[in-house]
């Protein structure tokens, strides 16, 4: 598809079953608006459902809320056994949620925070819901990563928790990259499948709330720069929306915004870093990253 792609290209998408994580605010909020409004069957997976639920009531479709914590393996699985259960057939999986530059802290698990959650958390949500996917003609993973997967960014095999040192940005580094070498490597393992496809997206620089836990100087120039570099939550999430209904999308893509350094503009297919392409550390990572969540995923590497 051509030109400037905007949510008036998403197709028709009556009897289709999205289940969207992080939902209630920002770009999840967006994504899920704008899938409902054109027909989606839509779940907003929250850890929070009461602000899930007033957010629900703000969209008009057919939308319900599911608490997640992707900060927890026994919510995570809880979850996807409730939609397992009340959702045969999966269309959409987007692992939109994430944090972002937190203090040092871990999950119920122990985990280092933005790695567990934003990476091995949606790595387990997806292996425990992948069977109502694969049946699906058309389905796919939409997993959500960032510019930031660029910012000194390596999967630190030798200390992945963080546990000698940590640095917030190179956390989140890792666990964005992670987020693509996940979609990369799972797609690998569909290719042999036929249905379904995995594919990601970044939203550039959008004005959310995301950015509240960088430290100050960060945060100074985040609040400073945004209204200069951001754009609304609405056209950030227009890449993930195209990774997801797009027709022309195929399996291993990443959807980025078109403006200059991929900070903003309309969604077009971009490139990621080097390191996120390498064969080897996506196989590693898949790896350990089913040792550690204990959930495996029902396809042959």
């Amino acid at each position: 598809m051509s030109g400037t792609w905007t949510d008036q290209h998403i197709p028709d998408q009556h009897g289709r079953v999205a289940i969207v994580t992080g939902a209630n605010t920002g770009l999840g909020f967006e994504t899920a608006r704008m899938l409902a409004e054109h027909g989606a069957q839509v779940v907003m997976a929250v850890r929070d459902v009461e602000k899930g639920k007033q957010a629900a009531a703000r969209i008009d479709g057919d939308v319900t809320v599911q608490v997640l914590d992707l900060a927890s393996l026994e919510s995570i699985r809880s979850a996807a056994a409730d939609l397992r259960a009340s959702h045969p057939r999966i269309d959409l999986l987007i692992n939109n949620a994430g944090v972002m530059y937190t203090p040092k802290q871990t999950t119920a698990d122990g985990f280092e925070m933005q790695f567990g959650t934003n990476h091995l958390g949606h790595f387990a949500f997806t292996s425990l819901l992948l069977d109502q996917l694969l049946p699906v003609p058309g389905s796919r993973v939409v997993t959500v990563s960032s510019l930031g997967h660029r910012i000194r960014a390596d999967i630190h095999f030798d200390d992945l928790q963080w546990e000698r040192s940590y640095s917030r940005v190179a956390a989140y580094g890792q666990a964005k990259l992670a987020n693509l070498m996940f979609t990369y490597e799972l797609q690998r393992r569909l290719a042999s499948h036929g249905t379904t496809i995995a594919v990601a997206a970044h939203p550039g620089g959008s004005n959310t709330e995301l950015g509240r836990n960088s430290p100050g100087p960060i945060r100074v120039a985040f609040d400073w720069l945004a209204p200069l570099v951001g754009q609304a939550p609405a056209i950030g999430a227009l890449p993930t929306l195209r990774a997801a209904t797009d027709p022309a999308v195929i399996g291993g893509q990443y959807y980025g915004p078109s403006g200059l350094g991929e900070t903003r503009g309309y969604p077009k297919l971009v490139t990621s870093s080097p390191a996120s392409y390498d064969l080897q550390t996506q196989q590693r990572l898949w790896t350990v990253s089913e040792e550690l969540t204990g959930v495996r995923m029902p396809l042959d590497s």
